[in-house]
């Protein structure tokens, strides 16, 4: 009996066959399902970091949770500073979920509600104001500071105190250990009460901005308040002393109210994440106004115990802006994801070309379509499945990340995808023609309609609103558009080169003809690969260009100008032609601004809350237009006459007076104004968003002299505050600017906090990323082609350096012969950015990456998509060179060599 034939096994035939074709599968592989698998994770990361980032910014007062009574209460008997204990250990028990108390624990204490007066003449009067003092208590200070000087307060009996203070305080009170700071006699008492504090000690505290000092003010530092009486504004001393836990029991006294006893416990936000917000949220309202609380007052017998949170509102803020942001951050992604399938089918495809003559023959010897496909599936698994393990290990070693959900299933997609596209091309759809041009016809036809859908969807209905997470329409439709683009492209492009190749023939020279016969058939999938790559790194660019042009807009609608100085009073005397001279200063404009004026209205009603501007017609104008604001109508404002001061309006107050003369009623003056016409609906410079009347200067004055002052200031120009409020310091300095009496705001450095905002960095990190992402998927599709095209371009090259062909004009060759593919897919990206901002744009909302209000949404930016189109038409350029200096030359040897034998 014959022993039958040994059959070789399939698998490790084949892939001995072709080494070097699966090394470099399975290194695409890994490529692809790493960055799969990154990409989650990467966007947890940011998401996250920004999160933190934002609760950190809010300060010490900002993931906190204070629980205050104003009773001490009478929980299980005991002296005020055990309850306070106890007060502070149900509180931190009542944090629960991913609530967490900081390494500090809880800082608790109590405060006196009132200050008492201290009227000793030898104690600083900055504007004839005596100073004031609270007294508090803190358990723990003694950690938290270090003595200087005496010792700490002891417990004492009646209206005498004993305190320390701190350095700070004591250097500003001008005071030392054994001071004793009259409080003065309380009448009101029976018997009347004369009360003072001795001071004891002095301290200073080992971190000063330590969130341990944050709960009472003006311990650690004497503040400067101010009050207003009989129309003037003083300014005066405030400071808090502390006392021991034996004079607990008497702080009423000092105030003559009940103490506030207080409880803060600083949040961890170390390890908050984004996917938690819910649960904060829920943990927070529980503790601040749900059964948690009831539970603390129940536990501390403190029936009146508050307990409030910032954390709250940073919570609600960070969800909505998250939300808001979140279908703007995923565009850049989903394009890279785009061109990272397209380069998937790309190699699918060669392959399959590669390997026809092979699976033409395995079905003419009897092979099923199952068994080929089961054969193609058994060899991609092994040289798949082991990439895509690594790649996926590579991600979540490399980006550590609590959540590995989405990451796993990114990259199970990415693997399946490249397991199944080239058995499932080869098996299901091995030949080309009728059959093969009437699919492509269907799903041309397919991606047209649903590309002109999902944009009338988007003029239609919009885009989700702001808030409502991510958009699918707005992610698919530049996608869909860059698809759209690039089979019109693919129809249309070997027209135009024919055309061209066809005027080349009748020129001298074979170079241009040549390059553009071979350039006349261009391949769709890298010309897919490139348009994607352009349009969704051009359209997203225009989204950050937007964000960064409706910033600046927003911010001069706010402050009025580039730069702001608002006085109390009035401006010092020379500030408008000093701050004109600064370096960077263009232009200034000085008003006198009201904002609390009321005019009547001829009904008899009274409109208050108007505001008045007073300014020179033509200077206001010319700074609305360098604002790019609506146009305003100086010239209204030129005439004058006995009937009143003619003044523009905004167009609601209009709508309520007539043309006869209304009084206008001001602090301290009152005149007559009349309406000479409306100003513009868009807003005008440093109105705000209420009703506001704009008078000329020279005419209001002449009426009301103090009109002609300035208390406001608005000038154009690279200013920076700093210089501003040295100038106002140097004008004036018995008024320093960080006292109060000036207000200095500059665009420049409102545009960068709102631009430091983390979740804006964020989303233009992830942004940048998966442009660069896409960008080498792209290379690497070109990189595809000339591999595969490189055996026959170099056969067409050899015969035409045997009839002449010099190596120069065979690289000219090469390089035009790609550029029609170049710039068709630079130039026609570019164009479809463009038009998916002008399409999509108008119902995007951007106000989540401005920080402001701004209405407008996405304007395009031809800067922007040629940027672009131009950085990836260059690398595609560059990678057609080094391929064919690199390989090419010895490809042409080895034809020259072989001839026609190979």
């Amino acid at each position: 009996m014959s022993t039958p034939p040994a059959v070789a096994p399939w698998v490790r035939t084949r892939l001995r066959a072709a080494r070097a074709s699966a090394w470099l599968t399975a290194a695409l592989v890994l490529v692809a399902v790493f960055l799969a698998a990154a990409l989650p994770r990467a966007l947890d990361r940011s998401a996250d970091g920004a999160l933190r980032e934002q609760l950190r910014a809010a300060g010490r007062d900002g993931a906190v949770v204070t629980a205050t009574s104003l009773r001490l209460g009478a929980q299980g008997g005991g002296s005020p500073a055990r309850q306070l204990d106890v007060l502070a250990q149900e509180t931190v028990r009542r944090l629960s979920g991913p609530l967490r108390p900081t390494g500090l624990g809880a800082v608790y204490g109590s405060t006196t509600l009132a200050d008492r007066s201290l009227p000793g003449p030898e104690l600083p009067r900055p504007n004839g104001m005596a100073p004031v003092l609270g007294l508090a208590y803190l358990h723990g200070v003694d950690g938290r500071s270090a003595l200087t000087a005496g010792r700490w307060p002891a417990a004492t009996d009646g209206a005498d105190f004993e305190v320390a203070l701190s350095e700070r305080v004591a250097r500003t009170f001008g005071v030392s250990v054994g001071a004793v700071l009259d409080a003065g006699t309380d009448a009101s008492l029976s018997p009347p009460k004369h009360f003072r504090a001795t001071v004891v000690g002095l301290f200073a505290a080992a971190d000063p901005t330590s969130p341990f000092w944050a709960g009472t003010d003006c311990l650690v530092e004497a503040c400067l308040s101010s009050t207003v009486a009989l129309g003037e504004r003083t300014q005066y001393w405030r400071a808090a002393a502390l006392v021991g836990p034996g004079e607990l029991a008497d702080l009423g006294f000092w105030s003559g109210k009940s103490p506030q006893d207080f409880v803060r416990v600083p949040v961890d936000v170390s390890a908050a994440r984004a996917d938690e917000l819910p649960q904060w949220r829920a943990a927070v309202g529980a503790l601040t106004g749900g059964p948690q609380r009831t539970e603390l007052q129940v536990a501390s017998e403190r029936p009146d115990l508050q307990v409030r949170s910032q954390l709250s509102a940073l919570l609600e803020t960070a969800a909505g802006r998250r939300a808001a942001v979140a279908p703007l951050a995923v565009l850049g992604p989903a394009g890279a994801a785009g061109v990272a399938l397209t380069v998937l089918l790309l190699a699918a495809a060669l392959a399959g070309e590669r390997r026809a003559g092979e699976l033409r023959l395995l079905r003419a010897r009897g092979a099923s379509r199952g068994g080929v496909l089961r054969r193609l599936l058994g060899e991609g698994a092994v040289t798949v499945l082991p990439a895509a393990v690594l790649g996926t290990a590579a991600a979540l070693v490399l980006l550590p990340s609590p959540r590995w959900g989405g990451s796993v299933l990114a990259a199970g997609v990415a693997a399946a995808v490249a397991l199944l596209v080239f058995p499932v091309r080869a098996a299901l759809f091995p030949r080309a023609g009728a059959a093969a041009g009437r699919r492509r016809v269907v799903a041309e036809l397919s991606v047209l309609v649903l590309a002109v859908a999902a944009v009338v969807a988007v003029r239609r209905r919009g885009v989700a609103p702001a808030g409502g997470g991510v958009d699918l329409l707005l992610v698919a439709a530049p996608l869909l558009i860059a698809l759209a683009g690039a089979v019109l492209l693919a129809r249309v492009l070997p027209l135009l080169v024919g055309a061209a190749s066809r005027g080349a023939a009748r020129r001298p020279g074979a170079v241009g003809f040549l390059a553009l016969a071979r350039g006349s058939r261009p391949a769709v999938l890298p010309l897919l690969a490139l348009l994607l790559a352009v349009t969704t790194a051009g359209f997203g660019a225009t989204v950050l260009s937007s964000v960064d042009a409706g910033r600046l807009r927003a911010v001069r609608a706010e402050t009025g100008a580039d730069a702001r100085v608002t006085a109390r009073t009035v401006l010092p005397d020379g500030f408008a032609g000093a701050a004109a001279g600064l370096p960077g200063a263009r232009a200034g404009v000085s008003a006198w601004a009201d904002r609390a004026a009321s005019v009547a209205a001829p009904d008899g009603t009274v409109l208050s809350g108007v505001t008045l501007l007073v300014v020179d017609p033509e200077q206001y104008a010319a700074l609305a237009r360098r604002n790019g604001q609506p146009e305003v109508a100086a010239g209204a404002l030129a005439g004058g006459g006995a009937d009143g001061v003619p003044a523009l309006v905004t167009p609601g107050l209009a709508g309520r007076l007539g043309t006869a003369s209304h009084p206008l009623h001001t602090g301290q003056s009152v005149l007559s104004f009349r309406l000479a016409g409306t100003l513009p609906a868009g807003g005008a410079p440093a109105l705000g968003t209420g009703e506001a009347v704009v008078l000329p200067v020279r005419q209001a004055s002449a009426l009301v002299p103090s009109l002609a002052a300035a208390n406001l200031w608005l000038g154009s120009g690279e200013l920076r505050a700093p210089q501003l409020r040295e100038l106002l310091g140097r004008l004036d300095p018995a008024a320093a600017p960080e006292g109060g009496a000036y207000a200095v705001r500059t665009g420049a450095e409102e545009v960068e906090r709102l631009a430091a905002d983390p979740l804006q960095r964020s989303a233009a990190r992830v942004f940048a990323w998966s442009v660069a992402a896409a960008g080498a998927f792209a290379v690497l599709a070109v990189l595809l082609t000339l591999v595969r095209s490189g055996p026959e371009r170099a056969a067409v090259l050899a015969r035409l350096r045997t009839m002449g062909l010099r190596p120069r004009q065979a690289l000219a060759v090469v390089l035009l012969e790609s550029l029609p593919t170049a710039l068709g897919a630079a130039g026609a990206g570019g164009l479809l950015a463009v038009g998916a901002a002008l399409l999509l744009g108008p119902a995007v909302d951007l106000s989540a990456l401005v920080g402001l209000p701004a209405p407008g949404g996405v304007s395009p930016s031809v800067r922007a998509a040629a940027t672009w189109s131009l950085a990836l038409a260059a690398l595609f350029a560059a990678t057609v060179l080094v391929e064919a200096l690199v390989s090419g030359r010895r490809q042409i040897a080895v034809e020259l060599r072989a001839g026609e034998d190979r």
